[in-house]
């Protein structure tokens, strides 16, 4: 009877630390996951504030071209906002067909990732 005693004691004590050797796994691949999405979301920011910058000041550029050109600054700044509106019909339509898809599965790769153990491998391409 005591050898029965023992052998549920220990088999509970690891079934305990399997259990909490599982839990600190996930923990650690939970971790990881939401350091690679938040490291490319500040990417992403950041890149976007500059292109936002770069698009601006090119954009003053050609209106104040477009200005020069027509005698006209309603009409060069005008030229300028309706490629911009343009672009932005253009996005609008697009998003659906190219950029959601993209960005879902980019988002599925990071936390479904062919091999759920390798917490060390770094995937950064």
């Amino acid at each position: 009877m005591e050898k029965e005693s023992d052998y549920f004691d220990e088999t509970y004590e690891l079934v305990k630390k399997y259990t909490e050797e599982r839990l600190l796994l996930l923990k650690i691949q939970a971790a990881k996951k939401t350091a690679k999405i938040t490291s490319k979301v500040i990417f992403i920011f950041i890149a976007a504030i500059l292109m936002f910058f770069v698009v601006m000041f090119l954009g003053l550029m050609l209106s104040y071209y477009f200005a020069e050109k027509l005698n006209s600054n309603f009409y060069g700044f005008s030229i300028v906002a309706g490629m911009y509106f343009t672009l932005l019909l253009l996005f609008i339509i697009l998003y659906k067909a190219y950029f959601s898809g993209r960005i879902m599965d980019m988002v599925a790769d990071i936390f479904f990732e062919n091999d759920p153990n390798a917490i060390d491998d770094d995937d950064e391409e």
